[in-house]
């Protein structure tokens, strides 16, 4: 990475705030709040996503952003990129017809879904997140798209917490992350 991409890091880094003991007892909560109120900050991680997506992959059909903070980058990103953006939802939220996959949740279970028509067999696609912790939802999402018959290039997330193992759920695919704590 450059060393522009360096300063960028670090900038995103002194934005993310961390609050212990939320939503419980022994979490560390990464609040990405501060990066979405600074304009400099919010570019500054999609010139990151940007860099990487124009370095690792030749051609990207869409950008699958994950229920909700996937919203939040996911648009930006496929902007800058040209192409379009479409969402993977909580079950019950999409209007029209929809596809949806089942994931087992740390207590309980939860379904993704999308429109029925979102991806089209064979496009190429890119899913993003804010968070990668366990790795259910992510995996849930790439689970979503090889039923719609969609080729996943990768995942991207703006913080992974390397110590909840989430990537090793969403392998085969790589997962490209900015921050690890």
């Amino acid at each position: 990475m450059a060393a522009g991409g360096e300063s960028k890091l670090q900038l995103l880094r002194s934005h993310i705030r961390a609050f212990p003991d939320f939503p419980k007892k022994g979490i560390v909560f990464r609040d990405i709040c501060p990066i979405l109120k600074d304009a400099a900050v919010l570019k500054a991680v999609i010139d990151l996503f940007e860099e990487h997506v124009r370095n690792s992959h030749q051609h990207v059909d869409l950008i699958v952003g994950l229920d909700a903070r996937g919203f939040l980058f996911g648009p930006l990103l496929a902007q800058r990129l040209g192409v379009g953006f479409v969402l993977v939802r909580k079950k019950g939220k999409l209007p029209g017809p929809t596809v949806s996959v089942a994931y087992d949740l740390e207590y309980g279970k939860a379904e993704a879904e999308m429109q029925a028509d979102a991806v089209a067999p064979g496009q190429k696609v890119l899913l993003i997140d804010d968070l990668l912790a366990t790795g259910g939802t992510l995996k849930a999402a790439c689970d979503l798209m090889r039923k719609m018959q969609a080729e996943v290039l990768g995942c991207m997330v703006v913080i992974e917490l390397k110590e909840l193992n989430g990537i090793d759920k969403v392998q085969p695919h790589n997962v490209f992350s900015l921050v690890q704590y």
